[in-house]
């Protein structure tokens, strides 16, 4: 049997992770919205402000599925393997 997998970031790490994207998106928020330029513009900087933090989101997964994909199959060789060594008898004589 394989161990429960284990969390590799803390509460706080997670928090922290979480609020620094949502300052830093506010703050850019902000920033475009009180930028002194014609109201186009600032769309324009704001779809671009969307489309950053949507393709973050998707790049975030992308990364995610590869990883434990790779560690599905890491751990699928390592049980095909601990089962042949476990039948494995290196003292076992064929045709005895």
């Amino acid at each position: 049997m394989s161990a429960p997998m284990q969390s590799r970031t803390t509460a706080a790490y997670h928090i922290q992770a979480v609020l620094s994207f949502a300052l830093s998106a506010i703050a850019l928020g902000a920033g475009i919205a009180f930028l002194p330029v014609e109201p186009w513009t600032r769309a324009f900087l704001a779809l671009g402000l969307l489309y950053t933090i949507t393709s973050t989101f998707t790049l975030a997964k992308v990364v995610r599925d590869r990883q434990e994909t790779s560690e599905l199959v890491t751990r699928v060789d390592q049980a095909r393997l601990d089962k042949l060594l476990a039948e494995h008898d290196p003292f076992k004589v064929e045709g005895v």
